[in-house]
């Protein structure tokens, strides 16, 4: 489904990603983990058009989408939640819902998905005539998710989805990342709870200082890299256990 071949990102004169290649298949979650500064945001806008690339290319279902416009991005299929949520606090909930499916003509199959939606998110249907600027950060969080979710996304991008979170809010999160999941939703996850992260994730790829590290599933990456080391700056060693409080 998503194919990026030696994928450079620059910021000026700083490169932020360099020859990066990774996969996402239909139906996976596939996780992009890492310090601060290791990529995963800087990558994921790329995918999504909202961040040039230098070099490399990002090809989605058999069509190459770097630097096209975020619109066609979308349009064909892609949806990214941002880390900062993108929430259009002066408009309602409902607007704000109805921007995530502008791009559908499909009324009786929305009416259903809109119905999916509240059934999933209770407490939007509930705020639904509340600016969404009065929501509390778990309850933006749904909206977010909710509105990509409206556009009926082929790829489900999720930056940083529980940051920020209570601990309760922060399971309901995963909950729900795992029930997309189950349902064929493709993810592809940026996180900074590792842990969490590689509980849902079917593969992970590891990224340091803009490059990768390592990948594989979350059992491999588990016993054979030192996941602690990485995010500490330290050098990407094999044989490491993943420290729970990463």
């Amino acid at each position: 489904m998503l194919i990026v071949s030696d994928l450079e990102v620059r910021y000026g004169a700083i490169v932020a990603v360099q020859q990066l290649s990774l996969t996402v298949e239909e139906g996976e979650l596939v996780a992009l983990i890492g310090a601060n500064g290791a990529g995963k945001t800087t990558t994921m806008s790329a995918i999504a058009g909202a961040q040039k690339v230098a070099a490399g290319t990002v090809t989605f279902l058999g069509h190459p989408v770097q630097n096209r416009p975020s619109e066609e991005i979308a349009r064909r299929g892609v949806a990214m939640v941002p880390e900062d949520r993108g929430i259009f606090a002066s408009l309602t909930v409902e607007q704000n819902l109805r921007l995530g499916a502008y791009l559908r003509k499909d009324a009786k199959a929305l009416q259903a998905d809109y119905d999916s939606v509240f059934q999933r998110f209770p407490i939007l249907k509930q705020r639904i005539n509340q600016g969404a600027g009065t929501l509390s950060g778990g309850e933006q969080q749904q909206l977010a998710i909710a509105r990509a979710l409206l556009s009926r996304p082929k790829l489900l991008m999720l930056d940083e989805p529980s940051l920020g979170l209570s601990p309760t809010l922060v399971d309901r999160i995963f909950e729900l990342v795992a029930e997309l999941h189950r349902d064929g939703t493709t993810i592809l996850l940026v996180e900074q709870n590792v842990s969490r992260t590689l509980a849902v994730a079917d593969r992970a790829y590891l990224l340091t200082t803009g490059r990768l590290a390592a990948s594989g599933t979350p059992d491999e990456l588990s016993r054979d890299v030192d996941i602690a080391a990485a995010y500490m700056g330290g050098r990407v060693a094999p044989g490491g256990p993943l420290a729970g409080g990463v």
